[in-house]
């Protein structure tokens, strides 16, 4: 009989040093930024705003880390999947859910498995993607 052990969750410690490496990434830019860490069960761990981020950008950062969350996906590699024509082009609307397709939120692992993800609102779309990628390489 074999036993597997669970990965260790996304702890609060995580999810700050996830925060404050977008935020070091992103303040290296000069862009002001929101930046949103959930855990495995889509609940808020740690958020921040910029007091010079747009105010949308803590909704985008949130619906993001949701997204990519719920369907274990970068939300960049989702964008091209819900245009007019594409497989799931319903399924922003067709659920009661925050999703948003644009790039900026990204699943976190630990051993493969999937313990929770980040969102990155603010900047342009390929920007918050890569404040979230830099943020996750320093997770470790």
């Amino acid at each position: 009989m074999s036993t597997t052990l669970a990965p260790a969750p996304l702890a609060t410690a995580d999810a700050q040093l996830l925060v404050d490496a977008a935020h070091e990434a992103a303040a290296a830019a000069d862009v002001p930024v929101s930046v949103t860490v959930l855990d495995a069960g889509g609940h808020l761990l740690a958020f921040r705003r910029d007091d010079r981020a747009v105010l949308i950008a803590g909704e985008t950062s949130t619906r993001k880390a949701y997204t990519a969350l719920q369907l274990n996906a970068p939300t960049a590699d989702l964008v091209e999947a819900v245009q007019p024509g594409a497989p799931f082009h319903t399924l922003p609307t067709a659920l009661d859910r925050p999703l948003l397709f644009i790039a900026g939120g990204i699943p976190v692992r630990r051993d493969g498995r999937l313990i929770g993800a980040i969102g990155v609102g603010g900047g342009a779309p390929e920007q918050d993607h890569g404040f979230a990628t830099q943020a996750l390489a320093k997770l470790g």
